[in-house]
């Protein structure tokens, strides 16, 4: 994967009310590390420009919408985010799955089988295992 396919540039669509909501938005938006912000009042769009390794769109999103801001809810919007939201989470899948230590893979499945009753436990409570 090159870099050019890690830098990203989208569309932060929002809906009509509140009014004026945008440039606050991008106020926020301009906050955050190694994000590129320009306004697209035309469009009632902040354009948001980001390196993959660093942010994705979703997080982007719920910074937002943690601030109290409205995104567009239309069909199309949601369904745009929701292919976006994948292919972020597959490149990010893809980049790191060589990386990961087989360590940090294993952990899961140790709480798993600690948590699970798979017969291997004393049932007996604590004070009639130590009676003489």
């Amino acid at each position: 994967m090159s870099a050019s396919d890690l830098h990203k540039q989208r569309e932060i669509l929002f809906s009509k009310f509140p009014p004026g909501q945008l440039p606050e938005a991008a106020d926020h938006l301009e906050q955050v590390e190694q994000v590129e912000v320009a306004l697209k009042l035309d469009k009632r769009a902040i354009e948001v420009a980001y390196d993959l390794r660093q942010h994705t769109l979703e997080e982007l999103e719920t910074r937002l919408r943690d601030r109290g801001f409205h995104l567009d809810n239309t069909l199309m919007s949601k369904l745009m985010r929701a292919l976006i939201h994948y292919v972020e989470d597959t490149q990010l899948h893809n980049l790191g799955a060589h990386d990961r230590p087989l360590k940090q893979s294993h952990e899961a499945y140790i709480q798993a089988w600690e948590r699970h009753p798979h017969g291997d436990r004393d049932e007996t409570p604590p004070e009639w295992r130590e009676y003489k």
